[in-house]
């Protein structure tokens, strides 16, 4: 039985040295800010661009290049591995369509080799969490079809929330009204958004004030946990180090988790979401509330 390598994109937002520790495959997504095209190895310190976007410079967003996908691809089968691919959210980017196409033609034209390409149906340090989960289960010695079936059954189980400083990417993303945007910044309104089980950025509630929105975040964990056992938490922040750790440290509290894994939401998905977006990720019976 073939060896077989895990990937996933940059929108998984893994930690550098994480994804070297565990041999991880990253595919890049690309982003244009000021009429650069970024991405890949062309990048900019991630504290930078969220400044240029305070600044107000304005992102946009590429999906992953085929060509680009094709090589990394071919580069693993040819070592003599098979592939795992966990991808963006179809329903946000054209990526893991790309990586399904592309996959199909590397086998045909490698036979005997193997990649399989699920749609995560997540984002962010969610997609992240999925692929984390993976790794372990490799790393215990389980086949790529044993993960591929574990990350099938319980990607769903996978939680997103996230909560933002500024409406205004908001509705630039379409997200949001311009009404909504202006009468929400006028009265301090914090929406409080996930990713759905089509894989989808949809309202969940709004409330007043930055740090009552951090807070949501913590009680919506405890509403969608379940049964769940959580021995990580993953949070993502727009260089909002110090509001992370503040809902580190109350999730810490409440539920008694001493692991985490925060850092930056990469530029690819804190183009649409802004500077100060605050997000967590978890395991719980279902991304929806529970009553």
């Amino acid at each position: 039985m073939r060896d077989y390598i895990i990937s996933t994109d940059s929108t998984a937002d893994l930690p550098d040295d994480y994804v070297a520790q565990h041999n991880i495959s990253i595919h890049p997504l690309y982003y244009i800010l000021d009429d650069f095209q970024y991405g890949g190895e062309r990048k900019i310190p991630k504290k930078e661009f969220y400044q240029r976007m305070r600044e107000g410079a304005v992102a946009t967003t590429c999906a992953s290049n085929p060509d680009v996908v094709s090589n990394i691809f071919t580069s693993e089968v040819e070592k003599g591995y098979d592939v795992l691919h966990i991808g963006f959210s179809s329903a946000l980017s054209s990526s893991c369509n790309n990586a399904m196409v592309v996959s199909r033609e590397v086998m045909e034209s490698h036979p005997g080799s193997n990649i399989k390409v699920i749609d995560s149906l997540a984002a962010s340090l969610g997609q992240g969490l999925l692929v984390h989960y993976a790794v372990k289960l490799k790393e215990e010695g389980k086949s790529l079809e044993e993960v591929a079936e574990w990350v099938e059954n319980n990607k769903l189980h996978l939680c997103h929330q996230f909560t933002v400083e500024d409406l205004k990417y908001l509705y630039r993303g379409g997200r949001i009204s311009k009404s909504v945007a202006i009468l929400g910044t006028l009265i301090n309104v914090k929406p409080v958004l996930h990713v759905d089980d089509e894989g989808r950025l949809v309202p969940m509630s709004n409330v007043r004030g930055r740090k009552k929105s951090l807070n949501t975040l913590v009680a919506n964990m405890a509403a969608q946990i379940g049964n769940y056992k959580n021995d990580i938490v993953f949070i993502g922040h727009g260089d909002s180090l110090e509001d992370a750790e503040y809902v580190r440290d109350k999730v810490k509290e409440q539920f008694g988790i001493d692991a985490f894994i925060i850092n930056d939401i990469s530029p690819t998905i804190g183009a649409h979401s802004g500077p100060g977006t605050i997000a967590l990720f978890h395991l719980g019976e279902s991304r929806m509330i529970n009553a």
